[in-house]
């Protein structure tokens, strides 16, 4: 079965010898933390709910961490419990089920949950964690629609709780490099993005091809990391959007499930972007940013790694890093320290995502342009 994830993989992992090394982003987090003195400060205590491929992937992740800890697990599936129980020595205390997590509240031991479960169970999960008194994280698309991500806000504001979404990317130190120059002008006044996100999707019996629980079809996936990218490459929200849906297989895709769309975003300093999402094309993950004075490329662009890219300047030599175990400790810190990240990894933030998504739906409905405001 091809998934997202499975793509991003697999993309940059057999493009480059690089990958084929021992994990290149652990190896650069375990030496960059040898030089620097031990970690003695708060550590955040996670829950991950969703046991599947990504869950499994921020687990391991998160063993290299510093500043958060896994701590408890939430499924539907008993099997994967004990199985997590005891690789990661989590005890009966920190284990639920979907119907019994509501008693998450009365646990001390867990400070938030990672919702990484399919996109339209986001919103009721994430609010009966509010709920519970505990911090939410999710996996993006935070919701399926806007309407459902203010209410995530909304509940996650009443109950005195923050809501952080899964923006690997607003950490990985070539990117942060890309949009450092943008801030200092390097590239000028910027003109244009072109971000390209697609994948052949396989199993069509599988949650993301099922409109209920997806929410769309590539769009949902993978699209949403070219709608994100533009924003962070140009600096700006856009102010309008066009867009056009082809699918070919309409048995694989059905109504509502979005095979391929092209969509064209404005901005308000006059840069244009285009932009393409995909479940029948191979080998897409690259963004390129262009400017009066320079240009960036990243490609690998969102995969796990390693992101290569180059600009007018030359190649980006940040260092390789695992991004999982990267964004959790950046988490800790924005969760127990209220530290501010270089990008937004917030509910409004990924707010501003899903308003977007609404209106690339709305254009490619009535072919017209859809106004934005952000």
């Amino acid at each position: 079965m091809n998934t997202r994830r499975d793509f991003l993989q697999k993309l940059t992992g057999s493009a480059i010898a690089f990958s084929l090394l021992p994990d290149a982003g652990q190896a650069a987090d375990k030496a960059d933390k040898a030089s620097t003195p031990p970690y003695d400060g708060p550590v955040l205590r996670v829950a991950i709910m969703g046991l599947g491929g990504y869950g499994t992937r921020v687990a391991e992740a998160m063993q290299s961490c510093t500043k958060a800890k896994l701590v408890g697990v939430i499924s539907g599936t008993p099997s994967k419990v004990k199985a997590w129980q005891s690789k990661y020595n989590i005890p009966d205390k920190n284990c639920y089920n979907y119907e019994n997590f509501d008693n998450i509240k009365n646990n001390k031991d867990i400070d938030a949950v990672y919702v990484i479960t399919p996109n339209g169970l986001h919103k009721d999960q994430v609010i009966r964690v509010a709920k519970a008194g505990k911090h939410a994280i999710s996996e993006k698309p935070m919701a399926i629609n806007a309407a459902e991500g203010q209410e995530m806000i909304d509940a996650c504001k009443k109950a005195g709780v923050k809501l952080l979404v899964g923006y690997r990317m607003h950490f990985e130190p070539k990117t942060l490099e890309v949009i450092r120059m943008r801030k200092a002008g390097e590239f000028g006044k910027i003109l244009f993005f072109q971000g390209l996100s697609g994948f052949i999707i396989g199993d069509p019996t599988q949650w993301r091809l099922n409109k209920q629980l997806s929410g769309g079809g590539s769009m949902m996936d993978i699209g949403i990391y070219s709608i994100n990218g533009s924003r962070y490459m140009t600096g700006e929200d856009p102010i309008w959007v066009t867009a056009q849906e082809t699918k070919t297989n309409p048995v694989k895709f059905k109504e509502g499930v979005d095979e391929t769309i092209q969509f064209q975003l404005g901005f308000p300093g006059g840069a244009v972007a285009s932009c393409l999402s995909t479940y029948s094309m191979n080998y897409l993950d690259r963004f390129f940013l262009n400017g009066e004075k320079g240009f960036a490329e990243l490609m690998p662009s969102t995969g796990y790694g390693p992101i290569r890219g180059h600009t007018n300047k030359g190649e980006l030599t940040q260092p390789a890093t695992t991004h999982q175990t990267v964004q959790m400790d950046e988490f800790s810190g924005i969760l127990l320290e209220g530290k501010q990240p270089p990008v937004p990894v917030d509910g409004e933030e990924a707010l501003k995502d899903l308003k977007i998504i609404d209106a690339i739906y709305l254009a490619v409905k009535t072919g017209q342009k859809v106004a934005l405001s952000l």
